[in-house]
Protein backbone atom coordinates (compact mmCIF):
# COMPACT_ATOMS: atom_id res chain seq x y z
CA UNK A 1 0.00 0.00 0.00
CA UNK A 2 2.98 2.75 0.83
CA UNK A 3 4.47 1.84 -2.31
CA UNK A 4 1.52 2.77 -4.31
CA UNK A 5 1.18 6.04 -2.30
CA UNK A 6 4.80 6.70 -2.92
CA UNK A 7 3.81 6.14 -7.05
CA UNK A 8 1.25 8.35 -6.99
CA UNK A 9 2.97 10.68 -5.12
CA UNK A 10 5.84 11.13 -7.84
CA UNK A 11 3.74 10.25 -10.77
CA UNK A 12 2.46 13.80 -11.60
CA UNK A 13 5.54 14.84 -12.72
CA UNK A 14 4.18 18.46 -12.67
CA UNK A 15 1.95 17.67 -15.69
CA UNK A 16 -1.65 18.96 -16.56
CA UNK A 17 -3.63 16.26 -16.98
CA UNK A 18 -6.70 16.42 -19.23
CA UNK A 19 -9.42 14.69 -20.06
CA UNK A 20 -11.35 14.87 -23.63
CA UNK A 21 -13.25 12.01 -24.02
CA UNK A 22 -14.82 9.10 -22.28
CA UNK A 23 -16.47 6.28 -24.01
CA UNK A 24 -18.27 3.53 -22.83
CA UNK A 25 -19.15 0.34 -25.16
CA UNK A 26 -21.33 -2.34 -24.74
CA UNK A 27 -20.26 -6.01 -26.07
CA UNK A 28 -23.83 -7.97 -25.96
CA UNK A 29 -22.83 -11.40 -24.79
CA UNK A 30 -25.34 -14.48 -23.69
CA UNK A 31 -25.50 -13.40 -20.30
CA UNK A 32 -26.33 -9.80 -20.81
CA UNK A 33 -24.00 -6.59 -21.64
CA UNK A 34 -20.31 -6.72 -20.87
CA UNK A 35 -19.32 -2.94 -21.00
CA UNK A 36 -15.98 -1.50 -21.58
CA UNK A 37 -14.51 2.27 -21.71
CA UNK A 38 -12.43 3.95 -23.49
CA UNK A 39 -10.68 7.48 -22.65
CA UNK A 40 -8.37 9.91 -24.41
CA UNK A 41 -6.48 12.48 -22.85
CA UNK A 42 -3.80 14.72 -23.19
CA UNK A 43 -0.85 15.34 -21.09
CA UNK A 44 1.52 18.66 -20.84
CA UNK A 45 3.75 20.84 -18.53
CA UNK A 46 2.17 24.20 -19.69
CA UNK A 47 5.83 24.69 -21.21
CA UNK A 48 5.84 23.54 -24.83
CA UNK A 49 5.88 19.93 -23.99
CA UNK A 50 2.29 17.93 -24.88
CA UNK A 51 1.60 14.97 -25.49
CA UNK A 52 -2.45 12.39 -26.09
CA UNK A 53 -3.21 9.08 -25.10
CA UNK A 54 -5.89 6.64 -26.18
CA UNK A 55 -6.66 3.92 -23.36
CA UNK A 56 -9.18 1.22 -23.38
CA UNK A 57 -10.09 -1.15 -20.29
CA UNK A 58 -13.56 -2.61 -18.55
CA UNK A 59 -12.73 -0.01 -15.74
CA UNK A 60 -13.20 3.77 -15.94
CA UNK A 61 -9.97 4.51 -13.93
CA UNK A 62 -7.84 2.00 -15.48
CA UNK A 63 -8.63 3.20 -19.11
CA UNK A 64 -7.34 7.05 -18.12
CA UNK A 65 -4.47 5.69 -16.31
CA UNK A 66 -3.25 3.38 -19.62
CA UNK A 67 -4.33 6.43 -21.78
CA UNK A 68 -2.07 9.10 -19.52
CA UNK A 69 1.13 5.99 -19.28
CA UNK A 70 0.52 6.55 -23.64
CA UNK A 71 0.40 10.33 -23.49
CA UNK A 72 4.00 11.19 -21.40
CA UNK A 73 5.30 8.52 -23.94
CA UNK A 74 4.28 10.26 -26.85
CA UNK A 75 5.41 13.94 -25.84
CA UNK A 76 6.39 16.64 -28.77
CA UNK A 77 7.73 19.77 -27.66
CA UNK A 78 6.04 22.93 -29.46
CA UNK A 79 7.62 26.20 -30.18
CA UNK A 80 5.89 29.39 -28.66
CA UNK A 81 6.40 32.48 -29.29
CA UNK A 82 5.91 34.16 -26.03
CA UNK A 83 2.06 33.33 -25.45
CA UNK A 84 0.99 31.91 -29.01
CA UNK A 85 2.31 30.03 -31.75
CA UNK A 86 4.77 30.89 -33.90
CA UNK A 87 2.28 31.22 -37.10
CA UNK A 88 -0.21 30.31 -38.99
CA UNK A 89 -0.92 26.32 -39.92
CA UNK A 90 -3.56 23.50 -40.95
CA UNK A 91 -3.06 20.23 -39.57
CA UNK A 92 -4.83 17.26 -41.65
CA UNK A 93 -5.63 13.74 -40.00
CA UNK A 94 -7.76 11.76 -42.59
CA UNK A 95 -10.98 13.84 -42.57
CA UNK A 96 -10.09 16.07 -40.03
CA UNK A 97 -8.53 19.63 -40.19
CA UNK A 98 -7.71 22.05 -37.46
CA UNK A 99 -6.74 25.34 -38.34
CA UNK A 100 -4.14 27.44 -35.89
CA UNK A 101 -3.87 30.90 -35.94
CA UNK A 102 -1.63 33.10 -33.55
CA UNK A 103 -3.26 35.50 -31.59
CA UNK A 104 -2.05 38.99 -29.98
CA UNK A 105 -1.91 39.11 -26.58
CA UNK A 106 -4.74 39.33 -24.40
CA UNK A 107 -6.96 37.37 -27.08
CA UNK A 108 -7.33 34.21 -24.83
CA UNK A 109 -7.86 30.35 -26.53
CA UNK A 110 -10.13 30.65 -29.06
CA UNK A 111 -11.15 26.58 -29.67
CA UNK A 112 -12.90 24.22 -29.02
CA UNK A 113 -13.26 21.14 -26.25
CA UNK A 114 -10.54 18.91 -27.90
CA UNK A 115 -7.85 21.71 -29.66
CA UNK A 116 -8.81 23.98 -26.10
CA UNK A 117 -7.47 21.18 -23.94
CA UNK A 118 -4.26 20.66 -26.44
CA UNK A 119 -3.74 24.59 -26.03
CA UNK A 120 -4.36 24.26 -21.96
CA UNK A 121 -1.65 21.69 -21.22
CA UNK A 122 0.61 22.91 -23.74
CA UNK A 123 0.76 26.63 -22.25
CA UNK A 124 -0.81 28.51 -24.87
CA UNK A 125 -2.79 31.25 -24.14
CA UNK A 126 -3.40 33.34 -27.36
CA UNK A 127 -4.77 31.36 -30.40
CA UNK A 128 -7.78 31.23 -32.73
CA UNK A 129 -8.70 27.59 -34.23
CA UNK A 130 -11.21 26.53 -36.34
CA UNK A 131 -12.08 22.48 -36.73
CA UNK A 132 -12.81 21.57 -40.08
CA UNK A 133 -14.18 18.76 -41.26
CA UNK A 134 -14.16 15.59 -39.05
CA UNK A 135 -16.26 16.55 -35.68
CA UNK A 136 -14.93 13.11 -34.46
CA UNK A 137 -12.83 14.29 -31.23
CA UNK A 138 -9.93 11.38 -31.72
CA UNK A 139 -9.34 12.92 -35.24
CA UNK A 140 -9.58 16.05 -34.39
CA UNK A 141 -6.68 15.63 -31.56
CA UNK A 142 -4.41 13.89 -34.54
CA UNK A 143 -4.67 16.56 -36.68
CA UNK A 144 -3.95 19.22 -34.36
CA UNK A 145 -0.78 17.61 -32.78
CA UNK A 146 0.04 17.28 -36.77
CA UNK A 147 -0.57 21.21 -37.15
CA UNK A 148 2.01 21.49 -34.02
CA UNK A 149 4.50 18.88 -34.79
CA UNK A 150 5.00 20.66 -37.89
CA UNK A 151 5.32 24.51 -36.60
CA UNK A 152 9.00 25.72 -37.42
CA UNK A 153 10.94 27.26 -34.89
CA UNK A 154 12.66 30.55 -34.62
CA UNK A 155 15.57 29.48 -33.51
CA UNK A 156 16.55 26.04 -35.90
CA UNK A 157 15.46 28.47 -39.08
CA UNK A 158 17.70 31.27 -37.96
CA UNK A 159 20.71 28.62 -37.58
CA UNK A 160 19.68 26.98 -41.16
CA UNK A 161 19.35 30.57 -42.80
CA UNK A 162 23.08 31.59 -41.11
CA UNK A 163 20.90 34.71 -39.08
CA UNK A 164 20.80 35.77 -35.70
CA UNK A 165 17.05 35.62 -34.25
CA UNK A 166 17.45 39.62 -34.37
CA UNK A 167 17.45 39.49 -37.81
CA UNK A 168 15.02 37.27 -38.48
CA UNK A 169 12.32 38.57 -36.09
CA UNK A 170 13.26 42.52 -38.03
Amino acid sequence: MERSRERDKDKNDGYVEKLIKLNRVAKVVKGGRRFSFSALVVVGDQKGKVGYGFGKANDVTEAIRKAVDRAKTNMIVVPVKKTSIPHEIIGNYKSASVLLRPAVPGTGVIAGGAVRAICDACGINDILSKSLGSKNSINTVKAAFDALEHLFDAKSMAKNRGKSLSEMWG
